[in-house]
């Protein structure tokens, strides 16, 4: 294949059983006002109409573009996404992680060039998109709210604020990336890893507050919004029963292996972190404490002193 423009924008895609959304997902695609993009696709074994819709994309509305399509390694979402990132063969530019079921605005790949692009070339560069929450039909719920959101590596090691198809990267932070994380990170999302590791390195996170993308809600969303009673009471549970701390740990295990590319900062809160993983109690809150870790929010900040205490994170 011909040489790619430095601008051409690889979209990777994960796929498993999206076959009623996922028409209007690639539709979008075609409509970007920056239409120099390649698809690459990584399907975790569906057994509904996925993969033959694929084909009769790259077959028509594709045109000319490079669809290239392949079996994901079937151990989740995250698992599907790393696999892309450290994909071998892996062209080098930026790149746009996209879920399956949601419609991106016309601008959405333009717009976040334009914001990676104000900065310097070797700066490695996260891009979050801002989103329109909506129900299953895309009718509008609400947008997003960031107001007053502080990404650090401190934030990064106990809370996730980025959501994974929301996310652009420079051709700076995907060779940063690929240098550095090790392979198949057993991490338990994504988008919270990858905020880790950019910040963990001294990459820059840039938050758009313009929406780019309709982020569809439905019963199938691992995760979905984080606001709301539903949201909230599906927090509690995560904390009551040891989900949000093991998470902690296992984002916080897998970091410890690429330590040597952290910066000196987040070395030493990550050596705290990790001094008294699986503790609680006064050594718990005192490391995390001198970890300087927090959640944001000041409630969220409290609920974190007592999670230390009681063993949960």
């Amino acid at each position: 294949m011909a040489n790619r423009s430095p601008q051409t924008v690889t979209i990777l895609l994960t796929t498993f059983n999206g076959a009623r959304h996922l028409g209007a997902q690639l539709a979008s695609y075609t409509a970007q006002s920056h239409a120099d993009w390649r698809l690459w696709v990584s399907d975790d074994g569906s057994t509904d109409e996925t993969t033959a819709i694929l084909r009769r994309f790259e077959r028509g509305p594709a045109g000319q573009r490079e669809v290239r399509m392949m079996q994901g390694p079937g151990a989740g979402m995250a698992a599907n996404f790393l696999s892309l990132l450290q994909h071998p063969d892996l062209p080098d530019g930026p790149v746009a992680l996209s879920d399956q079921d949601d419609v991106w605005m016309p601008h959405r790949l333009a717009r976040g060039l334009d914001l990676m692009n104000r900065r310097p070339d070797a700066r490695p560069v996260l891009y979050a998109a801002n989103t329109i929450q909506t129900d299953a039909d895309l009718s509008p719920r609400r947008m997003q709210n960031r107001a007053g959101l502080r990404p650090s590596f401190a934030n990064a090691l106990v809370q996730n604020i980025i959501a994974g198809n929301t996310i652009m990267l420079n051709a700076a932070a995907m060779r940063a990336i690929r240098a550095t994380m090790p392979p198949r990170p057993d991490v338990p999302f994504h988008d919270w890893w990858l905020y880790q590791l950019l910040t963990g390195i001294g990459g820059e996170i840039v938050f758009d507050e313009t929406p780019c993308l309709y982020y569809r809600q439905h019963h199938a969303n691992l995760l979905g919004s984080h606001r709301g009673t539903r949201a909230s009471a599906r927090r509690l549970r995560l904390i009551a029963n040891g989900t949000y701390g093991s998470w902690v740990r296992q984002n916080a295990a897998a970091l410890s292996r690429v330590t040597p590319h952290l910066t000196p900062d987040a070395a030493d809160r990550l050596g705290e972190v990790l001094a008294t993983s699986g503790q609680g109690g006064l050594p718990r809150f005192r490391s995390l404490r001198r970890a300087g870790v927090f959640r944001q929010g000041r409630p969220a900040a409290g609920i974190l002193s007592l999670l230390s205490l009681i063993a949960r994170v």
